[in-house]
């Protein structure tokens, strides 16, 4: 059988770390929708321009192998 004593220690581990975790929570500054929207846009423009960039160097140094090779 299990000892009582060790149950409370744990117990009162467990309940320390929730209390902690409590705290940690609260200190917490979100994000508010309008900061997820601009993120958002942000991101998704700059990968669009980075695309876009790379399809262009991507089809230049085609250009570029296939005047080489002579296909």
């Amino acid at each position: 059988m299990a000892c009582p004593l060790k149950r409370v220690i744990i117990d009162g581990k467990i309940n320390n770390l929730f209390k902690h975790v409590r705290e940690e929570i609260q200190k917490v500054i979100f994000p508010t929708k309008i900061q997820i929207k601009q993120a958002f846009i942000a991101v998704f423009i700059v990968v669009t321009v980075i695309s876009i960039f790379l399809a262009l160097v991507d089809m230049l140094m085609s250009a570029i192998v296939s005047t080489a090779v002579g296909s």
